[in-house]
């Protein structure tokens, strides 16, 4: 039995720190004991992990750059005497490679969730310093590996597993009740937008696409799930565009899964992503998805056949998309089960925790001496 260990920055309800409590809970208990740290601190996902028996501990890191952070992450590996530690987003990969390399942790994983372009000339040279730091470095997708490829790790340490979505039945809901609970008239066509207000989703290109729209469709209202630095802006913006009536801003949510199943239609206009949860959750749930072809998401929503997707930043080809597809119930909920069929084909939960066991395996045999 192998001990392992996930490490990642925060237990938030964001796409990698889903993926990591899904493998967490998945893994098989007869061959893995499984454990977390978070790096800063906890989240509302650590409740799913002790549901799951699955400890976690917080490391505290305090400051971008602290040196007694990375001793106590040091020392807990040492005392854990861990066999795997896999680890998860830019500061948990920096802190987690160097302390399990003075660990002397045997496998040492990394996952990387997104085509990063944020990333400025420090954090890639970090990637750099620290590319065969590890065993692997997992790409969610093919295009986050070619992007970790083209930055300079060697070929051997590079690995693609596509993140999972568990198959569950969508929740029964009352779609009208839904849109009157969050301000909508009951027989309105809604669009339902879930992410971080960061540059990255392009927020306020869908307003813009809204703006568009509110006097060809006037009928569409439009939810948007999710917090981060440009909310503000974003509502303010939204009054700008006299939008209010047509846009609702929720925050976070715990019932996405109940606003999806409402929704006519998913949205997101991202600059690039790595593959994104949302669209693997709403193609689960048979939902049409418009979608800019950005990195890793034209990997899951294939042009006119599980989705439509429009070049970024592309707002009247965004807007048509949207348009059809409110407008065409038929053709949405077509792309909608074609999209069903693919998730169900090539992005299951259970394929990704059992590529992760193999590999996890595979590479502590490697590691141990020989008979």
């Amino acid at each position: 039995m192998l001990k392992v260990l996930q490490l990642i920055p925060t237990l938030d309800r964001s796409g990698a720190e889903k993926q990591m409590v899904m493998l967490s809970r998945g893994l098989p208990r007869d061959r893995f004991q499984v454990e977390a740290a978070v790096l800063t601190r906890t989240g509302p996902l650590e409740a799913e992990l002790a549901a799951a028996g699955v400890p976690v501990t917080s490391i505290a890191k305090r400051f971008k750059v602290d040196p007694f952070a990375l001793r106590r992450l040091t020392r807990f590996l040492k005392a854990g005497k861990f066999d795997v530690v896999q680890t998860w987003i830019f500061a948990a990969n920096a802190y987690g490679r160097i302390a399990a390399g003075r660990a002397g942790v045997p496998v040492v994983v990394t996952a990387e969730m997104a085509v990063d372009l944020w990333k400025g000339r420090l954090e890639k040279a970090v990637d750099r310093r620290l590319a065969t730091a590890c065993d692997k470095l997992v790409g969610n997708s093919n295009a986050v590996v070619d992007y970790y490829r083209k930055l300079g790790v060697p070929e051997d340490r590079l690995a693609m597993i596509y993140s999972g979505v568990a198959d569950e039945p969508p929740p029964a809901v009352d779609p009208a009740a839904v849109r009157v609970e969050i301000g909508f008239p009951p027989d309105a066509k809604l669009a339902l937008f879930v992410g971080r207000l960061a540059p990255q989703k392009r927020v306020l290109d869908l307003l813009r696409v809204l703006d568009l729209l509110q006097h060809v469709q006037p009928d569409l209202r439009t939810a948007i799930v999710g917090d981060g630095p440009l909310r503000a802006e974003l509502e303010k913006r939204a009054g700008q565009y006299e939008l209010t009536d047509k846009v609702r801003f929720l925050g976070h949510r715990d019932d996405v899964p109940r606003l999806m199943a409402a929704a006519d239609v998913v949205v997101l206009p991202s600059e690039y992503e790595g593959l994104p949860n949302v669209v693997l959750e709403a193609m689960m749930q048979a939902k049409p998805v418009v979608a800019t072809a950005a990195p890793g998401t034209t990997e899951v929503v294939v042009d006119g056949v599980t989705g439509l997707l429009a070049p970024i930043g592309d707002l009247p080809l965004i807007a048509r998309a949207l348009r059809d597809l409110v407008r065409d119930p038929r053709r949405a909920r077509a792309l909608g089960a074609a999209g069903r069929e693919r998730v169900l084909a090539d992005f299951r939960a259970d394929a990704m925790v059992a590529h992760f066991a193999d590999l996890y395996e595979n590479l502590a045999a490697a590691k141990r001496p020989p008979a």
